[in-house]
């Protein structure tokens, strides 16, 4: 074989190992969740929930420079209002430096809003009745409230640093069938 060929057929093989990468990190497994059905991508872990507050629970690897994964949790109906809820999800960030950036949509499960928030998160810190935090700088969460067909606010929140977070928003998305492009500013 000749430099030339071994030099194609080592770039061929690179870039179909590419591809089939690229193909597997896009690969999806469909769960469903009371009355949600999502899209979530296969490297992303599920875990027995936390509490019985919690429909589902994944974990999302670290992205380079991480220390610690994300985590999204499907929440199911609750109380409260868009507009009360989206208050409260702003008002877990200190607000120096704080960018809060909502939206809405119509996705294939239903409308939703999205509450895209980032800064100095107070990450809880222990057990809920406790209602400790402790300051987790450089986060981002993103709360998204989804009423599908059958009824029912339920919520999906995405948790971690920045850069896990935002290596994970498309795919996040994509999960409950929503697209970016067509999405409007929401106000409360």
């Amino acid at each position: 074989m000749t430099r030339i060929h071994l030099y194609a057929t080592l770039v061929m093989s690179v870039l179909a190992w590419g591809f089939h990468a690229q193909a597997d990190d896009a690969e999806t497994t469909t769960i469903t969740a009371q009355g949600l059905t999502l899209q979530i991508p296969k490297t992303w872990k599920a875990h027995q929930p936390s509490s019985s507050m919690r429909l589902a629970q994944f974990v999302i690897p670290a992205a380079g420079g991480d220390l610690e994964p994300a985590e999204l949790v499907v929440f199911p109906p609750f109380g409260g209002s868009i507009s009360e809820n989206a208050k409260r999800w702003v008002g877990q960030f200190q607000a120096e430096n704080r960018t809060v950036d909502m939206k809405q949509g119509k996705a294939t499960q239903g409308d939703y809003v999205l509450v895209d928030l980032s800064g100095t998160f107070n990450k809880p810190d222990g057990p809920m009745m406790m209602q400790k935090t402790k300051p987790a700088p450089n986060y981002r969460v993103i709360n998204v409230m989804i009423t599908p067909a059958s009824g029912g606010n339920y919520t999906l929140k995405l948790t971690g640093p920045n850069k896990t977070v935002s290596a994970a928003v498309e795919a996040f998305r994509k999960s409950f069938g929503a697209d970016a492009s067509k999405e409007t500013a929401y106000e409360f």
